[in-house]
């Protein structure tokens, strides 16, 4: 099984905006969550370590919804890019989108040691907003569903 996307999204964020937590390759304390296209879904593997227990042997809810709102936001970016005429690894810079609504829902416990697997479904709803439908996966079982909803990052979301 595949477990490492080679061209995601996030190598295209300007630098300025690489630094998220969960997805920012330039964060060097994050996770370096990586989203891309696996046909006409986009894919994003974690294995989280120890750090991420809710319980022993449990992956903590809160790095779950990390990983559904970043593999959200990325692929509401891998969508327009590719809408645009772009495709990760082509050297064109990406847009940058912000989370405007985020649901998770826990389906089941997950267990650590698993490689986690979001798998996203992409609609376009505004020309600006996309939303992401996300299961989260540890090998075969559906551990967490979720629903992003992205905008395209404003101006104002920049240092002054």
């Amino acid at each position: 099984m595949t477990t490492k996307v080679l061209h995601a999204i996030q190598d295209e964020y300007a630098d300025d905006f690489a630094w998220c937590y969960g997805c920012g390759r330039l964060n060097t304390e994050g996770n370096h969550f990586r989203t891309g296209w696996q046909g006409d879904e986009t894919v994003t593997y974690f294995e989280p370590d120890e750090k991420y227990t809710a319980i022993p042997g449990f992956v903590y809810g809160g790095a779950i919804a990390s990983l559904v709102d970043c593999h959200g936001t990325g692929s509401c970016a891998l969508a327009l890019h590719r809408k645009n005429g772009h495709e990760p690894g082509s050297g064109e810079e990406a847009p940058r989108f912000v989370t405007a609504s985020l649901n998770v829902n826990y389906l089941k416990p997950t267990p650590q040691g698993a490689i986690l697997k979001a798998v996203g479904k992409v609609e376009e709803i505004h020309p600006k907003k996309w939303k992401v439908i996300v299961e989260v996966f540890a090998d075969d079982t559906l551990c967490a569903t979720g629903e992003v909803v992205g905008v395209v990052m404003p101006a104002t979301f920049t240092q002054k």
